[in-house]
């Protein structure tokens, strides 16, 4: 890929809400007055008027409609925008709710903790790869009984009127940020962070900072990119990898789940095809995923917009279930 054709994915994408300030604030001020269920009702509205009238947002989940349910004609993928972005709506209002009225206005029921404070106390650090998919900001505010500072990858862009849930309660936030356009893509922070048994948490299925990071997986019968410096890290300290997913369950209830751990083998190197088969394996969960809550996955781009993959990612190593 050419880096031209690099620039241009990238801006297939962006983390900025399409919303402005004061539509933003008509929305907090509905839950403050009148809860989660008045700002649902404004939602119905305003999600069918994106979907049917502006084309250009509706485009933006077709690319994984299309994939997901290659057979529908135009009015079912119609249906379905609407039914996606509508989730998307609710999580996000769910988000500024935890914030605004507090967390106990959502009920969070957490599959595997025993198991996630069993892989923590191995000694080596924790690596928490999640996914654009359910509230990922609710699987944070869940992770207090891990009692160990936690470490967060993200990359917020400037401008973006999102707030997180602890903005919204005027908290600092709970966990530490590292910044992947900062010196090596925070690599040495996040191995700083499994070096001292804490938990570092990454998402796995999108790429950020130069697509040379990225190894090419099969996801819905076509290869995507995804990011692997979290294996690469796995198997210089030996950490272990636990895919951890949300979904909305309810109107005011989530799941989350651990579904699998993935066993980095020590000592791969740095070359991307050694990770493939890890990469793959998370595409494989997260593809799972998507086929039991179809309209909670949210990537609003092209994420099939790249080269095919250099090596066989279709087999998977063995690892430990969960």
């Amino acid at each position: 890929m050419s880096k031209g054709e690099g620039e241009e994915k990238k801006a297939e994408w962006s983390s900025r809400s399409i919303g402005s300030g004061w539509q933003h604030r008509i929305f907090y001020l509905l839950i403050r007055l009148g809860g989660r269920r008045a700002a649902y009702l404004l939602l119905y509205f305003v999600v069918l008027y994106y979907v049917l009238l502006r084309p250009d947002q509706r485009r933006k989940s077709e690319y994984y409609l299309r994939r997901r349910f290659p057979g529908d004609g135009p009015m079912a993928r119609l249906a379905k925008s609407y039914r996606m972005s509508l989730q998307l709506g609710k999580v996000l209002v769910d988000r500024a709710v935890v914030g605004i009225l507090g967390p106990e206005e959502v009920a969070v029921d957490l599959g595997g903790q025993e198991e996630l404070l069993s892989l923590l106390g191995e000694g080596k650090g924790l690596v928490l790869m999640t996914a654009h998919v359910g509230c990922w900001q609710v699987a944070m505010s869940a992770l207090g009984f891990l009692s160990v500072p936690v470490s967060l990858l993200m990359q917020r862009e400037e401008g973006d009127l999102d707030r997180h849930y602890f903005e919204h309660a005027g908290l600092d936030s709970p966990y530490r940020i590292i910044d992947p356009r900062g010196f090596l893509g925070g690599t040495m922070e996040m191995l700083g962070v499994l070096k001292k048994g804490e938990v570092l948490s990454v998402m796995g299925d999108r790429m950020l900072g130069d697509d040379h990071n990225g190894v090419a997986v099969n996801f819905l019968g076509a290869p995507i990119l995804v990011p692997y410096s979290a294996f690469k890290l796995a198997s210089a300290t030996g950490a272990p990898v636990a895919v951890l997913l949300s979904w909305k369950s309810g109107p005011r209830s989530y799941r989350l789940k651990l579904f699998r751990v993935i066993r980095v083998a020590p000592d791969l190197g740095r070359r991307a095809e050694a990770f493939a088969p890890y990469a793959q394996e998370f595409a494989v969960v997260l593809e799972e995923f998507t086929r039991d809550h179809p309209f909670q996955f949210f990537n609003f781009y092209d994420m099939w917009q790249t080269s095919p993959p250099r090596t066989g990612a279709g087999s998977a190593p063995k690892t430990q279930g969960a």
